[in-house]
């Protein structure tokens, strides 16, 4: 049973690992940066954060992780994905560099670098019900977007064009936004909800 302090990892191969991982302790998880299977093992869920999604696939394959990554997704590890997170935990991918591969789980196709480059990096407003009011401020950074939604995953918030940038399906909670640079902190409590729940 977890407690009230449930043990999580963040994938801390490249990106804004330290980031994540302000935000889980300060909302009281144990928190370990996973760069080995052994690692991987001794956690109730985790986050893969945002960064470039072509260096973190080939690093999980440098250091053996790949496929445990793989494994614990299929077999129900919570997890969260950011940015490049969430291109890694989608079943499909578009725009991807040659060779790439995604570690699968969410049932969606996710677009690469979908609005452009970093200088086209934006922040928005978005309504997001399943966390509430007030709405969350979302900060895009080279970031894609979900462009198809299979029957497994439900959206969870969009642009106003209708553009779906966060997805959830059941343990699996992904954002094409990073909401840890913004002080924003519910994804990562349903994020701890959901290893809560598997526990």
């Amino acid at each position: 049973m977890v407690s009230a302090a449930p043990r999580v990892g963040v994938l801390a191969l490249q990106g804004d690992v330290r980031e994540h991982v302000a935000v889980l302790e300060h909302l009281g998880a144990r928190v370990t940066r996973v760069r080995r299977a052994s690692e991987l093992a001794a956690v109730d869920g985790l986050v893969l954060p945002g960064g470039e999604s072509s260096v973190i696939d080939k690093l999980s394959r440098v250091f053996g992780l790949r496929e445990p990554l793989v494994a614990a997704l299929a077999s129900g590890l919570p997890a969260y994905g950011t940015c490049a997170g969430l291109i890694l935990l989608a079943d499909r991918l578009e725009d991807g560099i040659a060779g790439q591969q995604t570690l699968g789980g969410l049932d969606v196709t996710v677009r690469r670098n979908a609005f452009g480059t970093q200088g086209d990096s934006f922040e928005t407003a978005l309504a997001v019900p399943a966390l509430g009011d007030p709405g969350v401020r979302a900060t895009f950074i080279r970031a894609p977007v979900v462009t198809e939604v299979g029957a497994r995953a439900t959206p969870l918030a969009a642009l106003a064009d209708g553009r779906v940038v966060a997805v959830e399906q059941g343990a699996l909670l992904g954002s094409a936004f990073h909401p840890e640079v913004t002080g924003e902190d519910r994804f990562h409590r349903r994020f701890l909800d959901h290893v809560r729940a598997a526990a």
